[in-house]
């Protein structure tokens, strides 16, 4: 899998204790890397970073991604061969609350991420992960390709949109003959494990799990949603063909690339929180179907993932239903105790691990390149 180009190999995940790269520390340590994760705090409580017991099984720095001399000493210290950068302010509505906030942790935490790589020699590879949200949202029905325009109307797009630029002009700038590098953007992503606010999945766990009805603000906002091993499956293909220095017939490295469910993927969110409903006897749902609440969002947005398919050989491995139940089934086992017919609630560390094995064996019987 992935070549086994991450077994024994020195990995740093930025973002480690966040919802994606709790799952990208745990992939990784399936796959035998040797781990550090470099995060300010862990964001939420419940946490997946808790919830899998991360903190012992990898190196755990704590340092803000906007403090450059400690991020810079941490890439020093550890020594990482490939770097994951995902450590961000991941919320829209948050950025309209504390705009000055998101835009110095998304745009100059990958500026210091970049010049903490320039000045370490250990390391061979850096995949930078921002957002589908980097793109100057103009509403089409196609999807945006990664050579579409950057930007975007709120403060959490416009910093993705920032990162993009300062990323490739590191790649172009300073390491054309030396880090091989690349940066990603992923759609809407769900899975078991996220407790951020305002987010659908994590509000209808939340609302199961206190018997209470979830309100929904958006009930028609239509988003490319994928379970978090789709994207992480995209990161980790493209970064061991990095770490590698595969050569082949399209470039790789300072490159963009889209990582997306098929394009028939792209439900509204009445449509999930309906899809979500079976799994939870008795879910209720109060929906603003106006859609006026809260602050302005992208009511249509969707990606083109041509590319990836013909760069890396990648495409979505689950459907939409498969999506819905490897979420659902998550937080109704980690739910367990608080009132579910007596069931005792799994090891989160192995159900978690027992996902990306299935998950994987779904990729490997579809003949995708990184499973085989």
């Amino acid at each position: 899998m992935f070549a086994d180009a991450y077994r024994g190999r020195r990995v740093l995940v930025t973002g480690h204790t966040g919802f994606k790269g709790s799952w990208l520390t745990a992939w990784l340590l399936q796959l035998g890397a040797e781990v550090a994760g470099l995060s300010v705090d862990v964001p939420t409580s419940p946490a997946n970073f808790d919830e899998l017991g991360l903190g012992a099984r990898i190196t755990d720095i704590r340092a803000d991604i906007r403090d450059r001399a400690a991020v810079c000493k941490a890439v020093a210290d550890f020594a990482p061969e490939v770097v994951f950068h995902l450590a961000a302010q991941a919320l829209v509505r948050k950025s309209y609350d504390d705009p000055a906030a998101t835009i110095e942790a998304n745009a100059m935490g990958t500026l210091n991420i970049l010049e903490a790589v320039r000045c370490a020699p250990s390391v061979q590879a850096v995949v930078c992960i921002t957002s589908d949200k980097c793109y100057r949202n103009d509403e089409w029905v196609w999807g945006y390709r990664e050579t579409d325009h950057l930007g975007g109307e709120d403060p959490y797009s416009a910093s993705k949109g920032c990162a993009e630029i300062i990323a490739h002009s590191y790649f172009r700038s300073f390491f054309k003959n030396g880090v091989r590098c690349a940066t990603t953007r992923a759609g809407n992503v769900i899975g078991g494990g996220d407790w951020a606010a305002d987010r659908i999945v994590p509000d209808c766990a939340r609302a199961w799990a206190a018997g209470t009805a979830v309100q929904i603000r958006s009930p028609w906002a239509t988003r490319p949603w994928q379970h978090v091993l789709e994207p992480l499956s995209g990161y980790l293909w493209l970064g061991a063909k990095l770490l590698l220095n595969e050569q082949g017939p399209f470039p790789l490295s300072g490159e963009a690339y889209n990582f997306g469910p098929a394009a028939d993927v792209n439900n509204n969110v009445a449509e999930v929180v309906d899809a979500l409903t079976p799994y939870w006897p008795g879910f209720a749902s109060e929906m603003d179907r106006a859609g006026q609440a809260g602050m302005k969002e992208c009511t249509l947005l969707k990606l083109c993932c041509d590319k990836s398919l013909a760069y890396l050989g990648w495409q979505a491995t689950l459907n939409f239903a498969e999506t819905i139940r490897f979420t659902a089934e998550w937080y109704r086992a980690f739910y367990a105790p608080q009132g579910q017919g007596g069931e005792v609630r799994p090891d989160m560390y192995a159900f978690t691990m027992n996902q990306i094995a299935e998950y994987s064996g779904k990729a490997a019987a579809k003949g995708l390149a990184w499973a085989k």
